[in-house]
């Protein structure tokens, strides 16, 4: 080969070298993001819009974030974790508990007493999810797991004692929160939170385990008259594991710039902003919630919380079966999950 041929190769090696940043740095990526959640919900206001806002503005305008509440592009919420995994849709905001047994190990966040805090348990979680996750969470993206505790919503009467959850039918949004209410002497039913105000209607369930956050988009300052807590430090009922995950091909496609955007917006620098967000909208939906006359909020005393600890103690034994006979080691997973709560409650 002449020297002249080498220099045009050169020549087209430069040129293409040059060029290819220049059309990587062009790339426009359009991500759709599926959720269950009305647009009226405070998360989805909150929390999904501001996001999906900062990434746009953060990627100048190349990542291109499309925003499809109440399941618009189909299917019901418990295929929420299939379709981003498959690739139906590119990012998803749900509830695990949603489809059971698909991501068990995170469950032992919703187990009761676990729980102290929005920001202990959700920086509790980036570290566990390091520790025990990465399999479960080995089909997707992670963008972030975080947690939110909920309160017992009731219609036809309040719970004053444990006793009081005998023959009671109440909806959670996971097989933990069934285990719980079974635990006491409930019916627990399990099911997403579309079908909860018409169930709630027509008294197929006498009440919910929910989040105060969530409860305005679903009437329910209308639909409940009592809402009830527990005594102490740790006065929700239960707990509930959010989800915000990206399908992996998606993100392994993206240029080198967008994937730090993704990332710049994830897991621990994601969590402070899901943490601030989740205060503050849990407090804004109690005040709904308090804004009508006819509700009544009940407080279990000391004794009666104590009662409530000892009758949802085998809830833990459960867990444990479930996650053993899988493998794991579910112990293990309790003892860890409750020294990082410990840890960042200090």
């Amino acid at each position: 080969m002449n020297r002249f041929a080498l220099a045009a190769l050169a020549a087209i090696g430069f040129s293409t070298s040059g060029l290819a940043p220049n059309a990587a740095q062009s790339q426009e990526v359009t991500l759709r993001v599926h959720t269950f959640m009305p647009p009226v919900a405070n998360p989805y206001k909150h929390f999904l819009v501001p996001w999906a806002e900062k990434v746009t503005k953060e990627s100048n305008g190349r990542l291109k974030v499309q925003l499809y509440p109440a399941m618009q592009l189909g299917g019901k919420a418990p295929q929420l974790l299939q379709q981003v995994r498959d690739g139906v849709v590119d990012i998803v905001w749900t509830l695990p508990g949603f489809t059971p047994g698909v991501m068990v190990k995170d469950e032992v966040f919703e187990l009761p007493f676990i729980h102290r805090d929005t920001r202990s348990s959700v920086l509790a979680l980036q570290d566990f999810s390091d520790m025990h996750l990465k399999k479960e969470l080995e089909p997707y993206h992670p963008l972030l797991l975080h947690v939110h505790a909920g309160s017992l919503f009731m219609t036809k009467g309040a719970i004053n004692k444990v006793e009081d959850f005998k023959g009671m039918k109440i909806r959670s949004p996971s097989r933990t929160g069934t285990w719980i209410i079974e635990a006491v002497g409930g019916t627990g039913v399990q099911l997403p939170l579309p079908e909860l105000a018409p169930m709630l209607t027509k008294g197929t369930v006498d009440g919910a385990i929910l989040t105060y956050e969530i409860a305005p988009a679903v009437k329910m300052q209308e639909l409940t008259d009592y809402f009830v807590t527990l005594a102490g430090a740790q006065p929700r009922m239960a707990t509930t594991v959010f989800a915000f995950l990206m399908n992996k091909n998606k993100y392994n496609s993206l240029p080198a710039d967008l994937k730090k955007v993704i990332d710049n917006n994830s897991g621990r620098n994601l969590a402070p902003f899901a943490t601030k967000v989740w205060d503050m909208i849990d407090g804004d939906g109690l005040k709904v919630m308090q804004s009508k006359s006819k509700n009544k909020f009940v407080t279990l005393g000391p004794a009666e919380t104590e009662k409530f600890r000892k009758a949802v103690a085998p809830v833990d034994d459960r867990f444990v079966a479930e996650v053993d006979k899988h493998g794991g080691n579910g112990a293990k997973l309790i003892a860890d999950a409750k020294a990082l709560v410990s840890k960042y409650s200090k």
